[in-house]
């Protein structure tokens, strides 16, 4: 009776610490990582750095306006001789200049290359953006590939956890039919086995749960406590339609939106070097200030000016040597290549679909029919038990049918995350992840 209550204790204790632990659901576990996951943080200042960019100072429509600043201060030694026959002469004779101006520049034309150069920025913005989806849909299907093996570990922690009860128990029931004379030592023996086998499957299980914990509480910013639990009940999207499933593909598959702006960002990359062919007209603005202090054999000893100056210039590079056309050239196969990879990419991402589809589909298969062979395995654990408790089943067959209870339960547990993470993989190749209310 002593073993039962020590049990019974420490299932209450177990229970109470559960209930104690944080419960992490799987849509709190994507608000950490969007706002705590380092890569995503990282994708997202990428984006900004593109936003940046296509930002009006960075278009090359604004002019430039410089201020230019000088002193210059002179010691000369002078012999003048004038017109009437006198002659002057000074030594150490001071003068200096002041000089100071303000100067605009601003490219009336260029050919339409700043134009095509920033509709370009504005493309690399967009697949920015396209970039730190990509890396935000990766790092979710991550996440949940660790969210659910922690779900599934703590799953096969708990049935672990019942096996070595049910084996506590008939360590119990071996002690008394042997003190009793209804049985050998060796029933005992086989029963404290039996418990060390299980004891030593549960210390490894909880291990390696708390080391799963550790690798999901990376991934979210490190923001939870080790003692947190997960959301072990899963619902599947059996209204999932393949053909507009597949449709949704070839529509808002990221790494086919990349390779369309891959494209639009080459045809632009043509514009710009083409408009080299083209002249530049420039227009220029200039206001000055200029002092000058004169020596004793200036005829003038103190000048100003000031004043204001504008002018248009035109340059035409006519011949470079043909490397503007050499430019064009790769550009336009470079587009040409970019094409290619988006076809090839049309064709390799239908198949993945096609696989990651089927592999959907058995793998929730294989889980309907684990869940089935769960009830025929209580089912014949259920009935040995009742047998080995009247002595009609022996032990090893009572702990054959144990161990098949526990791997059907651990078989499903497989089964069940398999077959979720199998249906996030259809929606992250449709571009519906990030649409999943989980």
């Amino acid at each position: 009776m002593n073993i039962r209550n020590h049990i019974t204790y420490f299932l209450v204790f177990f229970v109470l610490g559960l209930n104690a632990q944080q419960m992490l659901s799987p849509e709190e576990a994507v608000e950490l990582a969007l706002e705590h996951n380092f890569g995503i943080k990282i994708a997202n200042n990428t984006v900004e750095i593109a936003d940046n960019n296509t930002s009006i100072l960075n278009s090359g429509y604004l002019p430039t306006v410089t201020g230019n600043a000088g002193v210059t201060y002179n010691i000369d030694n002078t012999e003048a001789e004038f017109s009437d026959g006198r002659v002057t002469t000074l030594n150490g004779a001071e003068s200096n200049r002041y000089n100071a101006s303000v100067n605009l520049n601003y490219t009336l034309f260029d050919g339409l290359g700043r134009l095509y150069n920033y509709k370009r920025l504005k493309e690399e913005h967009q697949l920015s953006e396209l970039d730190a989806r990509e890396t935000i849909e990766t790092t979710m299907l991550q996440i949940f590939s660790i969210y659910y093996t922690v779900a599934q570990l703590s799953e096969n922690t708990d049935a672990i956890e019942q096996t070595l009860t049910i084996s506590k128990d008939r360590l119990v029931r071996a002690e008394y039919q042997f003190d009793y004379g209804q049985s050998t030592k060796l029933g005992v023996l086989n029963a404290q086995v039996d418990i060390n086998n299980d004891s030593i499957s549960l210390i490894s299980l909880q291990q390696q749960l708390k080391n799963t914990k550790r690798d999901l509480n990376v991934l979210l910013g490190n923001k939870l406590s080790e003692e947190f639990n997960v959301d072990t009940n899963i619902e599947f999207m059996l209204q999932l339609n393949k053909e507009d499933l597949l449709e949704k593909t070839k529509a808002n598959n990221v790494s086919l939106l990349q390779a369309e702006k891959n494209i639009s960002i080459s045809k632009f990359d043509i514009k710009t070097n083409k408009a080299q062919f083209l002249p530049t007209v420039d227009l220029t603005g200039t206001y000055g200030w200029n002092k000058n202090n004169n020596n004793a054999a200036s005829f003038v000893a103190v000048s100003t000016n000031t004043g204001l100056s504008g002018g248009l210039s035109l340059s035409w590079n006519l011949f470079d040597g043909g490397s503007t056309l050499t430019r064009v050239k790769n550009a336009q196969i470079t587009l040409e290549n970019q094409q290619f990879l988006k076809d090839q990419l049309v064709i390799e991402i239908e198949r993945n679909f096609n696989n990651a589809w089927d592999d959907f589909q058995n793998k929730l298969l294989i889980y309907q029919i684990q869940e089935n062979n769960i009830i025929t395995s209580q089912n014949n654990f259920d009935r040995t038990q009742e047998k080995f408790k009247i002595g009609q089943a022996t032990s090893i067959e009572f702990r054959q049918a144990q161990l098949n209870l526990l791997n059907a339960e651990l078989s499903r547990n497989q089964a069940k995350y398999d077959a979720k993470l199998a249906e996030l993989t259809v929606l992250q190749l449709g571009g519906e992840l990030l649409n999943v209310e989980f």
